[in-house]
């Protein structure tokens, strides 16, 4: 990836300094929707009719505005930009295919030729007719890219649909995974490092399917108090200990790869990626199932700091997804209130017209807000066909709800892109908003292109984007107070006031930091984003 440079700097500067476009008055921007792409033109003479103050945050501005019209200078521009945290990540399916590959190959996989899914081969028998040792594909062309094409949206042609393309794509690959763990951890990391991401919540099941089969042996019980002492028992305590010490040795395989105890890096290398865990429920499961698996991600929010909530995961749109969605809702917010300390993000609204009856397009980002007491959302990019939306986007802009926005998955999959993407009614009605991966690797993408898209497709400024960042920490479920004693506008708290995020803080605001994780975690991104401008 590109790494910044003198001539990089010298560049950005001469372009910004020679363009016509360097008026874009800031105040203007703080709290204004995203733009449509066709406005370009009109927003590029509101820019040059507008003075920017001569301050480093405007100047970075006036360098964005400008590098809006070339893509590569655009790119190269945000990927130097300090991003903060990507908050809805999914483990598996952030790594790319061609790591994928070589795990296959080292685990002895056999890899089907027509449907392209891996497998353990039979023992001591190998590999089935029509199967090839996953190794083959390392030396096979054909091979390499068809399973590549399959394992990710690279590729896509017309006529193939996106969503259940990438759905598919998981049960592929997946047998590559449990046992490499710790490289894909390595990975993930060292790619939010190269985009100046700072701090990962990653979505993960550590226990590997106990709760789920624990659940299933249990059975399904309407009175879900009584569900939930059912299952507490010593069998539920072996899936919390294997759940953690999966945890454990995912990390320091992942720290060995990195050399992260012995190798003094930079202060934005990978060691440095903050990373966090929220607990992956599989939705597309029966209820006694789905039940065990949300209790187990409270149990471990609450005994290990490391797993910080709970997620329901799977098409949204599947069968048990949808018959069983509020009853999910009742289980989620029945257990947040006997686990108040863990937290909730959910899934909710990854649909769009036809993809379901028009009354599933209805409830389910309510109810997530309202039954499940989600604190942010993923997608939710069918808000405007709920009941009285804007009577919900007033809600969530009151209760804080953040939205976590994945605009190259809402494209693949959904099909739902510039214009059509919420995102400009969730920014006009104030909600907190903040991008994030989804799958990067199967979507072929990273934070510095989800940033490029809600410049080039959503027509966002500087000023937004450095919100996003901040918001994304800011709503992150890391533990301690926030640096912000207001959120909106971002004024930093009475212990740390007039100090600057270049200079050592004084003696009550590094008191003030040592007791918070979530406030390091931002003073850190305000250091970087004072860095970065100050190189315009």
């Amino acid at each position: 990836m590109r790494q910044q440079s003198a001539r990089f700097l010298a560049v950005v500067v001469a372009a910004t300094l020679c363009s016509p476009l360097y008026g874009l008055q800031i105040q203007a921007f703080k709290n204004s929707p995203a733009r449509p792409a066709t406005a370009a033109h009109e927003m590029a003479k509101e820019q040059a009719e507008n003075h920017a103050p001569e301050t480093p945050e405007g100047r970075a501005a006036k360098a964005l505005s400008d590098a809006h019209f070339n893509r590569g200078a655009l790119y190269a521009l945000l990927h130097e930009m300090p991003k903060g945290g990507d908050l809805h990540n999914h483990i598996t399916g952030a790594v790319y295919a061609e790591s994928l590959l070589s795990f296959a190959a080292d685990s002895g996989l056999c890899l089907d030729r027509q449907t392209l899914m891996l497998s353990q081969p039979a023992a001591g028998a190998g590999c089935k007719d029509g199967q090839a040792e996953a190794r083959t594909a390392l030396s096979d062309g054909e091979l390499y890219r068809d399973a590549i094409n399959a394992w990710s949206m690279r590729g896509m042609r017309p006529g193939i649909d996106g969503h259940d393309h990438f759905f598919d794509s998981f049960g592929k690959f997946s047998a590559a995974t449990e046992a490499h763990m710790g490289e894909i951890l390595a990975e993930v990391k060292a790619r939010a490092a190269d985009g100046n991401v700072q701090y990962l919540e990653l979505m993960l099941s550590p226990d590997h399917g106990r709760a789920a089969a624990l659940g299933e042996k249990v059975g399904y019980d309407p009175d879900l108090a009584d569900m939930r002492k059912k299952m507490l028992g010593a069998e539920f305590e072996v899936a919390v200990a294997e759940a953690r010490k999966n945890l454990d040795e995912m990390e320091q395989t992942a720290k060995a790869r990195q050399h992260c105890e012995i190798t003094p890096e930079p202060h934005n290398g990978p060691c440095s990626v903050h990373v966090r865990y929220i607990y992956s429920v599989s939705r597309g499961n029966h209820p006694e199932r789905v039940f065990a698996q949300i209790l187990l991600g409270f149990e471990l929010a609450t005994r290990d700091h490391r797993v910080v909530g709970v997620n329901l995961v799977q098409p949204e749109d599947s069968y048990l997804s949808m018959r069983d969605y509020r009853l999910h809702m009742r289980m989620v917010g029945f257990l947040k209130g006997m686990y108040p300390a863990a937290h909730v993000s959910l899934h909710a609204g990854e649909l769009r017209p036809g993809l379901v009856p028009p009354d599933g397009l209805r409830f389910h980002i309510r109810d997530s807000v309202e039954v499940g007491k989600a604190e942010r959302i993923g997608h939710g990019v069918d808000v405007m066909y709920e009941e009285n939306p804007h009577e919900l986007l007033n809600e969530m802009a009151r209760h804080n709800v953040m939205v976590e926005i994945c605009l190259t998955s809402n494209d693949g999959i959904l099909g739902v892109r510039g214009r059509q993407h919420p995102l400009a009614a969730y920014l006009k009605a104030g909600v907190p908003v903040a991008l994030a991966t989804d799958d990067e690797g199967v979507s072929r993408s990273e934070m510095t292109a989800e940033y490029e898209r809600a410049v080039l497709e959503q027509n966002l400024d500087y000023i937004t984007l450095k919100k996003m960042a901040r918001t994304s920490l800011e709503h992150s479920f890391l533990a301690g107070a926030s640096l912000w004693s207001d959120s909106h506008k971002f004024t930093i708290v009475h212990e740390c006031a007039g100090e600057k995020p270049l200079s050592t803080p004084g003696s009550t605001c590094s008191k003030f930091l040592s007791s918070s994780e979530k406030a390091r975690e931002q003073w850190r991104l305000e250091h970087r984003l004072s860095e970065f401008e100050s190189k315009f």
